[in-house]
């Protein structure tokens, strides 16, 4: 039988007396189609090397093991290692390891196990730590070539929103900067044990090989991008005078806005990452008063 299937599910929670962890924001999934879903989404292929976090009793972990792929599953929860074993043992192209992904060194992982496949991360993310998650990815510069997520719903329209809407933000930029964002499913409540408080969705980021703008100093860059948003609605000239990370002052964030060609009362929430990096190159020959 099929993980997936809500009985079996049931079955093996009952069979382990396992006692879900709220640190651990574990949800499983029962939903088959959910589950082809992920896996058509991530483009699973017998070439493929998938790394998967957090695999849970091992439901997404036995669709990607069929699928053909060499699966590295990273789990955090050491009473789920036993079950995993247990539930996988058939299978011989799985590896699982019980440590916590934040914590390790995948480049190091990837380099020793990989075997020059195409890497793909492939997860059902806890919601407490999904952001973490996915930048830590991209700044450690894991050389993955996709990352096909199931995340709080909010969560994925933020990463893939634009200028100007409400879900805008820092998240989307940064997501935006290194990959292209899509989402590909909306997931309902039900369609976990036990039932999230909100919606989820299955998104796609497929990295980029070039970031998509020019950028004289990539920290500086972020750091405008926080300060823009830390407070978003006060205008960009004071967000960016106002940030202890920048040391910028009212006067020279005036003139930067004004070199790139914004209006003086703009707001960051209106602004494009091409713009973004403008300014940000502007502040970056300007030099004086920027602590970054």
């Amino acid at each position: 039988m099929k993980l997936v299937e809500p009985a079996k599910t049931i079955e093996i929670i009952k069979e382990n007396n396992f006692a879900f962890q709220k640190k651990y924001g574990q949800n499983f999934l029962i939903d088959g189609r959910v589950l082809e879903k992920i896996v058509d989404a991530a483009q699973v292929s017998p070439e493929d090397f998938i790394i998967e976090i957090g695999p849970g009793i091992g439901t997404l972990t036995q669709a990607l093991c069929e699928r053909g792929a060499k699966v590295l599953a990273i789990e955090i929860d050491k009473k789920l290692i036993p079950i995993l074993e247990d539930n996988l043992k058939g299978y011989e192209n799985i590896e699982i390891i019980n440590d916590d992904v934040m914590k390790l060194d995948l480049n190091r992982l990837i380099e020793e196990k990989n075997e020059n496949r195409p890497v793909k991360i492939v997860a059902n993310l806890p919601y407490y730590i999904t952001t973490p998650i996915i930048m830590s990815l991209f700044e450690k510069n894991v050389p993955m070539i996709s990352a096909t997520l199931m995340v709080q719903k909010e969560v994925a329209q933020r990463m893939q929103a634009g200028p100007g809407s409400k879900a805008y933000g820092a998240l989307s930029l940064a997501v935006q900067y290194y990959s292209v964002p899509e989402i590909t499913a909306n997931v309902p409540q039900n369609c976990f044990i036990p039932r999230p408080n909100v919606d989820s969705a299955i998104i796609r980021l497929n990295r980029r090989n070039e970031p998509p703008v020019r950028t004289d100093d990539e920290k500086l860059l972020f750091a405008v991008i926080r300060a823009a948003f830390c407070q978003r609605r006060k205008t960009l000239q004071n967000a960016l005078s106002n940030s202890a990370e920048l040391s910028v002052s009212k006067e020279a964030a005036a003139n930067a806005i004004e070199k790139a060609q914004l209006p003086p009362l703009v707001r960051g929430e209106a602004l494009r990452l091409e713009e973004f990096a403008d300014l940000a190159n502007i502040l970056a020959k300007e030099k004086t008063g920027i602590g970054v």
